[in-house]
């Protein structure tokens, strides 16, 4: 039989412990019929983690001098490695035994042929317990609110991510039961850029991440123009990781907040409808009009304002060079419900 060739890129940023425990996960995977790589991208740290990991013989180490984000990092990491498929997780995740055998699986299936990325499935780590409206917590899309806790239940991180009719990309099943009766669709809009498997053909079709994105929407780029190309996004159910969810920048920074908005909006802007580029649009205006942190929300709007005629210009690119036209991806959308 003959065996497939993965490479597996993991990003890190000052995150040493994390990348160690990562890899370590990564070394005891049952990998039968599998040739595999692993590269760690640093992206200019300075907590020691290039003289740590260039001493690992197994590892093949990019080290970058300036930090260029998760998409830059993910393309440089693609561009050193060797495998037909590319897994990309998360440093701050911990590979399941079979997650990179059940990933890349699909892609061996005879009906497979246009499947440009799997996705997995991303289990939060800790366990939670409803939370009070007054206590720091977790958003669900249906509002309901969880708190981590010594003992209570598993969360779901990801099946994939999903896009709203507003534009707005997300976890699908984010603060789902993991241990419920959660079957999740292997029908999925996109592929989460911390726990996924990419064609190297479908990747050299489309072209790399986009590194202006920096973080946080990239994988919403992407899955967009794997779609119009004519690539399937499927979700693989059994293919499993536990997350620290946003250890590197959290979820609250100035730093995470501004890179959702703009990159929002740009990514609707170069990839949907018109109807859902006018929501995203207002909904990002009325927040800067009427919502809290004003002087932050027009920082942000000014970027967006001085990036539109990229967008457009991209948005003009990607229609001529389409397969498949945008109303057949657009049909995966889903409501809005609460976002997050």
């Amino acid at each position: 039989m003959t065996s497939v060739r993965v490479s597996v890129v993991v990003v890190t940023w000052n995150g040493l412990a994390l990348t160690v425990r990562c890899l370590d996960a990564l070394r005891a995977q049952e990998v039968d019929g599998i040739e595999l790589e692993l590269v760690v991208v640093d992206n200019g740290s300075q907590d020691g983690t290039v003289g740590t990991i260039a001493d690992q013989a197994d590892v093949h180490l990019v080290a970058l001098q300036d930090n260029l984000g998760f998409a830059g990092g993910v393309n440089a990491g693609v561009l050193a490695s060797t495998g037909d498929i590319v897994v990309l997780i998360n440093n701050d995740a911990v590979a399941e035994p079979t997650f990179v055998s059940r990933l890349v699986a699909p892609f061996a299936q005879a009906s497979a042929a246009r499947l440009g990325a799997t996705t997995g499935r991303v289990v939060l780590s800790g366990s939670f317990a409803p939370a009070d409206p007054h206590d720091d917590a977790l958003v669900a899309h249906d509002g309901a609110r969880w708190m981590r806790v010594e003992d209570g239940i598993r969360l779901l991180n990801s099946t994939g991510n999903e896009l709203t009719t507003s534009g707005n990309g997300r976890d699908r099943d984010w603060l789902a039961p993991a241990d419920g009766d959660v079957t999740a669709s292997a029908e999925v809009f996109g592929f989460n850029g911390g726990c996924a498997a990419l064609r190297r053909t479908a990747l050299d079709d489309v072209g790399p991440f986009e590194e202006s994105f920096f973080m946080y929407y990239e994988d919403t780029d992407l899955s967009w123009r794997l779609r119009r190309r004519g690539w399937d996004v499927r979700h693989v159910a059994d293919a499993g990781t536990v997350h620290d969810h946003a250890a590197s920048s959290g979820t609250s920074s100035a730093f995470f907040l501004d890179h959702n908005e703009r990159n929002r909006v740009l990514v609707a802007l170069v990839h949907a409808p018109w109807p859902v580029v006018a929501r995203a649009s207002g909904r990002t205006l009325a927040r800067t009009v009427l919502g809290p942190d004003r002087a932050r929300r027009v920082r942000v709007v000014r970027t967006i304002l001085a990036r539109v005629p990229w967008a457009l210009r991209r948005r003009r690119a990607v229609d001529r060079h389409a397969r498949v036209p945008r109303s057949v991806p657009a049909a995966l959308l889903v409501a809005d419900g609460v976002a997050r």
